[in-house]
């Protein structure tokens, strides 16, 4: 079969290289999935970089979410387990761990419901305990990971402030529900949450980005308020004054959600059944910006840790070379 691997550790369009190679034999508990679709997401980038939490043995094949096919022709989600990644034409999976791609959404919006969709639900009912009518701030908001959120966020009866830096990105996150946009790299965020909410400020706050938008989650953030830390896309990782969480009485919630697969997978199960539920109501549908060949990963990859992307980019091996969608 043909697979991206990784042999040293860089920028991802350096470092992945499309090989031939065997198909890999699944282990006691796994299963061999046909790749339908493996969508790209901040920790592939990360994994080549050599500086995520998860450091696969080298040759690794990146691609940490996928919608797949089992050999009894069954279409399912699944983590590959790796070093055998998605950003190839198979993959192994825990078998337990597998969840029914939902009828609803093509193979590319299926695998897309997973890790980002997961994430934004966790951390916005699990861990911060989102209400109707209150107010959500989403960083990144026309990301994969952002994008989720706003659209999570508004199917429970909030209002989406969303936080995006450029024009198109401005008209992503408008299509995508948000109530408010503010532009990072024309306004100032601060004042611009801080009119839109009347001087209130943002009850619950969703931040994959850490760095600059961390400290100004902290200015913005509502009276009982709940800042979400889901990661740091940014590159810089805060260190929060604690002093300022107590003056304020605000709440710093940490989510790592790979953590449930272990401590409660229950709830991923049920997590997954709501989002199936809100994907057959449309409430929810990822965007998913862009479908490249299997031959156009690595620069997809690299695309997506430039941060020029939005929503997902999906790589579909059966999509012929040299076509997008």
């Amino acid at each position: 079969m043909q697979a991206w691997q990784v042999h040293q550790l860089g920028e991802p369009s350096e470092v992945m290289r499309l090989e031939d190679v065997e198909r890999p034999v699944p282990g006691d508990g796994q299963v061999l999935l046909k790749v339908r679709a493996a969508n790209i997401n901040f920790p592939d980038a990360l994994m080549c970089r050599g500086h995520y939490q998860v450091r696969p043995p080298l040759p690794f094949t990146p691609g940490v979410e996928i919608c797949g096919e089992t050999e009894d022709g069954r279409r399912v989600l699944a983590n590959p387990a790796l070093p055998y990644g998605g950003f190839a034409e198979y993959a192994v999976a825990d078998a337990a761990a597998l969840l029914a791609a939902p009828d609803s959404l093509d193979d590319a919006e299926a695998a897309a419901l997973h890790i980002g969709y997961q994430t934004g639900w966790f951390g916005l009912h699990r861990r911060a305990g989102l209400e109707a009518g209150e107010t959500l701030l989403v960083h990144a908001a026309a990301g994969g990971v952002g994008s989720a959120a706003v659209q999570l966020g508004k199917a429970a009866g909030a209002t989406v402030i969303g936080v995006v830096g450029g024009a198109g990105k401005v008209a992503v996150a408008r299509e995508l529900g948000c109530d408010v946009v503010i532009d990072r790299h024309g306004q100032d965020v601060i004042a611009a949450v801080k009119e839109a909410t009347g001087g209130r400020g943002a009850d619950v706050i969703y931040d994959p980005v850490g760095g600059e938008a961390y400290t100004q989650s902290t200015k913005v953030v509502a009276f009982e308020g709940r800042i979400v830390v889901v990661g740091f896309a940014g590159g810089s990782i805060p260190s929060p004054a604690l002093n300022h969480a107590l003056v304020k009485n605000y709440s710093i919630l940490g989510l790592h959600w790979g953590l449930y697969n272990t401590k409660n997978p229950k709830l991923i199960q049920h997590c997954h059944e709501q989002l199936t539920e809100l994907a057959a109501r449309g409430s929810i549908k990822p965007l998913v910006s862009e479908r490249v060949p299997l031959a156009g990963a690595a620069a997809a990859v690299q695309r997506v840790a430039d941060g020029v992307t939005t929503g997902r980019v999906a790589v579909l091996p059966s999509l012929a070379n040299g076509a997008s969608a």
